[in-house]
């Protein structure tokens, strides 16, 4: 009896290790998907929080919250069945189509290193929108959040998919899920901690029995709009590099290796040229080459896109 129960535990155990090495498995391959998809990251995080702009203090996190809602909606419901369905019957496509949204994303990122350069123009019925009821106004921004966020999710999943070859379709659905579910509560936790930091600063200032706390409080108000400028920049950055980078991997995929070939040898010979920090130097020539690659890409699908425009039906009023 000792003996079975014995048995019995020692397969209790091996269940336990082999649970424990899957899961290890799983966090390994998603922090390796999630890495990947950090330019796309980053720039969903500085987007987000211009979406609460002009509305109460006791809105913004409500807001955000739907966002969150709408974007898990967006990756667990839509998205991560779809990814499926294209490993399974399509897997030659994976490459074009993640080519394809590296191209959005270098379009994504011209356009608004254009709109810093050339200064911002408000969108046609911008003023209609700010005539209407807050209600709707609040549906109307959170909608769009939402239509947004499915283009980023696309590709945050189409990433994670590209990351995770040759793996059971089983891994790369709790792969898929894991990245979608940690990357969601990621940016949206980090949003929600961006949006508030001013209402906490004025809290701190104006409540704050110690004089440090006070000027901490003021120095994190004041903080805030430059921080969010920094973070907008850092992430129209990470869609230029990490676009050019999706282009120059996709191109290697097909057979066209050469490009990807010379990047990793020019960030190679820098790094030994300098003779410090050399990983450090490899990564960041390559990211600035790519960048630049993405910008001249996004330049090239926006002239495109200005050709194209005019010749296509217009709605009628």
């Amino acid at each position: 009896m000792s003996g079975g129960l014995i048995a019995l535990l020692d397969d209790v155990a091996a269940i336990a290790k082999v649970a424990a090495a899957s899961l290890d498995d799983v966090a390994a391959q998603a922090a390796k998907a999630g890495v990947k998809a950090a330019g796309i990251v980053i720039d969903d995080a500085a987007v987000t929080p211009r979406y609460v702009v002009g509305f109460a203090a006791d809105r913004e996190l409500p807001i955000v919250a739907k966002i969150a809602l709408g974007s898990l909606r967006n990756k667990l419901v839509f998205l991560l069945p779809a990814a499926l369905a294209l490993s399974l019957f399509a897997p030659w496509a994976i490459t074009p189509l993640l080519m394809a949204g590296g191209l959005f994303l270098c379009f994504e990122g011209y356009e608004k290193v254009h709109e810093l350069v050339a200064g911002h123009h408000d969108e046609p019925g911008l003023q209609a929108s700010e005539a209407s009821s807050p209600e709707a106004l609040e549906a109307s921004k959170v909608n769009g959040a939402i239509r947004t966020d499915m283009i980023l999710s696309a590709e945050i999943m189409a990433i994670t998919l590209a990351s995770v070859p040759g793996q059971s379709f089983a891994m790369q659905a709790v792969v898929l899920a894991a990245v979608g579910i940690g990357i969601t509560l990621l940016v949206y936790g980090a949003v929600a901690l961006i949006v508030k930091a001013d209402d906490a600063g004025i809290v701190m200032a104006r409540a704050g029995r110690l004089a440090l706390t006070r000027a901490l409080g003021r120095g994190l108000v004041k903080a805030m709009p430059p921080f969010l400028k920094v973070l907008s920049l850092v992430g129209t950055a990470a869609m230029l590099w990490v676009g050019g980078g999706i282009i120059l991997h996709g191109a290697a995929m097909l057979g066209f290796a050469g490009p990807e070939h010379a990047l990793e040898a020019t960030g190679q010979a820098a790094s030994l040229a300098l003779g410090f920090a050399q990983g450090f130097i490899a990564w960041l020539v390559g990211a600035a080459i790519s960048g630049l690659l993405g910008l001249v890409l996004g330049a090239v699908v926006a002239a495109v896109v200005g050709l194209l425009t005019p010749l296509l039906p217009r709605r009628a009023a």
